[in-house]
C-alpha cells in the first residue's frame, strides 16, 4: 500500500511517515504542493494523508484534494488539519476528503483512520467487476465501455447488473421481467432493454442464446 503524505511541518511529518512506514505502508513525503502533484503523477497513491495549510495556500490541501479528484482520482482521502470548525470540515469532505483529523491527533489514531479508509477502499474495488471492455462498479452504479463512461438508466442497470453478477448463466425471459420489472410477464420489456444495452454499450453485450439471454462477454 502506498501513500502519498502532504505536510510542511517536518517534526510532524517525519512523526506521520515514520508511524507509517512501521506499519509497513510505503510513503512519499511531500512538503510542497507542486512536489505532492509530481508524487502523484509518478505513482497513484492507494492513499492520501494531506495537510490543510500549506505555505503557499492556506487551503492548499483542499485544492489539491479537488486537483486530484478531477482527474480521477478515487482512493481515500484523510486531511489533518488545526481547523477544527464545522465549515471547514464540511468545505473539505465536499471536496472530495473521506476523513478529518484534527490536529494535535495521536498517531493511534491516524494509523487506526488509515486502516479504516483502506479497508473502505478495498471493499469499493471488490464491488467493481471487470469483463472483457466493460467494467460495472456496483457500489456507485457506474458503467464504463473501454473505459468511457455510459449513462444507463435504473432499469437498463438492473439488467445488466443480472447479467455481469451471474456471466455464465441463460437467463430466461420471464425470470429477468421479474427481476427487473417485478413482474413476470413482461418479457417485452425485457427484450426492449436487451436492444438499450446492445445500442449503448455493445451490439455483442447481451447475446440470444437458447432459453433466453446470456451475458455477451466471456467471463
Amino acid at each position: 500500500m502506498q501513500v502519498l503524505l502532504l505536510e510542511d511541518e517536518p517534526r510532524l511529518g517525519r512523526a506521520v511517515e515514520g508511524a507509517l512506514l512501521a506499519q509497513g505502508y510505503g510513503v512519499r513525503w511531500a512538503q510542497g504542493l507542486e512536489e505532492a502533484r509530481g508524487i502523484f503523477l509518478e505513482l497513484e497513491p492507494d492513499l492520501m494523508v494531506l495537510d490543510v495549510r500549506l505555505p503557499e495556500d492556506p487551503d492548499g490541501g483542499f485544492r489539491f484534494a479537488e486537483e486530484v479528484r478531477g482527474a480521477g482520482y478515487r482512493g481515500p482521502i484523510l486531511f489533518l488539519t488545526a481547523r477544527d470548525a464545522l465549515e471547514d470540515r464540511v468545505l473539505g469532505l465536499d471536496l472530495g476528503g473521506d476523513d478529518y483529523l484534527v490536529k494535535p491527533f495521536h498517531l493511534e489514531e491516524l494509523l487506526a483512520r488509515v486502516r479504516a479508509l483502506l479497508r473502505r477502499g478495498a471493499e469499493l474495488k471488490a464491488s467493481r467487476v471487470r469483463l472483457g471492455p466493460l467494467e460495472v462498479d456496483l457500489a456507485g452504479r457506474a458503467v464504463f465501455q473501454e473505459g468511457r463512461r455510459v449513462d444507463l438508466s435504473l432499469k437498463e442497470f438492473a439488467l445488466l447488473e443480472a447479467f455481469v453478477l451471474h456471466p455464465g448463466r441463460v437467463f430466461a425471459p420471464e425470470e429477468l421481467a421479474e427481476k427487473v420489472f417485478g413482474d413476470g410477464e413482461k418479457v417485452g420489456a425485457v427484450k426492449v432493454y436487451v436492444h438499450y444495452l446492445r445500442q449503448k454499450l455493445h451490439p455483442g453485450v447481451v447475446r440470444t442464446v437458447p432459453g433466453g439471454y446470456r451475458f455477451g462477454h466471456e467471463p
